[in-house]
């Protein structure tokens, strides 16, 4: 039996992983990134304060918030960055496998890019990808969501809403997001949703080719409709559905994942050797 600690366990992320570990009959401690508060002390998941004598004789620490330097020093066991924004400097996970042999670190990948780097598994003669991507408030954890409820109050009540913890305005808003470097052909488009991400593609096939939907790799399911965010919230699969056209060219191919469930979860359990 795999023997861990979640640092971080008092945060959305932090909660889903010590679920999902203890489903797969993981024992886990559960551990804050500092002193508990009085909601954490009363809350349904027991949480301890961070202490090195509760890392002893671990096999892993999964990182769902940022604890201090300290806690993690000298610890012999590996290390997996699940934060929103990890150590750069580590491997990420690898997109298929277990743990790789010798790396004590790893690091999580957006979900994103795990979706696009599917693509080629899901089409024969897959060409031109462009689209858009739905983004939900998913991403940032407890304070998305913490921030789109408070927002949403605020519209209804005719208040003008705080922008402090999403840091821009989205209830009841649909907020384009200018497409990074080398990003062009994909543009990120914030929702007013709490879970559950679409990635809309317009396809085209290779030239002389056609496309046609290949076997649905482990993770994926084809389904008969194009997924609402309602759907793959509750998923811990990524939903795929194509509309094709008469000839065969091109297509539109809607994607749906939610980026804890599909994004996270899933590619920890895998990594851990847990499925």
């Amino acid at each position: 039996m795999l023997k861990l600690a979640v640092i971080g366990a008092q945060t959305l992320l932090g909660r889903e992983l010590v679920n999902a570990l203890e489903a797969r009959e993981a024992s886990v401690v559960p551990l804050s990134i500092g002193a508990l508060t009085v909601e954490e002390e009363v809350g349904d998941l027991v949480v301890f304060a961070p202490s090195k004598l509760l890392l002893e004789g671990l096999d892993a620490v999964l990182l769902a918030d940022t604890p201090d330097f300290e806690l993690l020093e000298g610890f012999p066991g590996r290390i997996l960055d699940l934060r929103a924004e990890p150590e750069a400097r580590i491997d990420p996970m690898p997109l298929a496998g277990s743990w790789p042999q010798g790396v004590k670190s790893l690091r999580g990948r957006p979900a994103l890019e795990q979706v696009l780097a599917l693509l080629p598994s899901l089409l024969e003669g897959l060409g031109e990808v462009g689209g858009t991507h739905l983004r939900s408030v998913a991403w940032m954890g407890d304070r998305g969501l913490e921030g789109l409820v408070e927002q949403t109050l605020a519209v209804l009540n005719g208040e003008d809403p705080e922008l402090k913890k999403l840091g821009y305005r989205q209830a009841f808003e649909v907020v384009p997001v200018t497409p990074a470097v080398g990003k062009g052909r994909l543009m990120e488009i914030r929702v007013p949703s709490f879970h559950g991400d679409l990635l809309i593609l317009q396809v085209r096939a290779l030239d002389g080719q056609s496309l046609a939907k290949k076997e649905a790799p482990a993770g994926v399911k084809w389904v008969d409709a194009a997924p609402s965010s309602r759907d793959v919230a509750i998923s811990p699969e990524l939903l795929a559905h194509m509309d094709l056209t008469s000839d065969g060219k091109a297509a539109v191919l809607t994607l749906g994942f939610d980026p804890v469930l599909w994004g996270v979860l899933r590619p920890t359990m895998r990594v851990l050797g847990l499925m």
